[in-house]
Parts: C-alpha cells; structure tokens; sequence
C-alpha cells in the first residue's frame, strides 16, 4: 500500500470532487426530475467534478511524492 500526504482541505476537494460525480451520474439516471431539468443538472454536475479532478490529481501525485521522502 502507498502512502499519500494530503492536508485536510485538499482531502475535502478530493471527496468533494468524488460527491459531485457521484451525484451527477446519479442525477442523470433517476427519473424523478423533469428529463430536461435533470440533464442540465446532472451535467453541471459532471462538469464541476470533472474540471475539480485536475487539482486534486495533482495534488495526490505531489502527497505521493512527499510520502515517499519520507
């Protein structure tokens, strides 16, 4: 197992990111909002975890780093 060194702020993007997706996908398979509605928000959804992994990926590639220094 690897160790990963991450501050409390970073980890919180990281499972916000997750959260995002998560809902986002499902957002888009549920049926209990309007299709058109639904679609529009579960994309944003996506979206904004797709575009806030970045960061985060970075993020852990660096705590890897810095854990392996160690």
């Amino acid at each position: 197992m690897r160790n990963v060194l991450l501050n409390l702020p970073t980890f919180g993007l990281a499972v916000a990111t997750r959260a995002a997706l998560g809902a986002g996908v499902g957002l888009m398979l549920a049926d209990r909002i309007q299709p058109q509605r639904r679609r529009a928000i579960g994309a944003g959804l996506i979206a904004l975890g797709a575009v806030t992994t970045i960061p985060v990926v970075r993020a852990v590639v660096r705590g890897r780093h810095e854990a392996e220094r160690l």
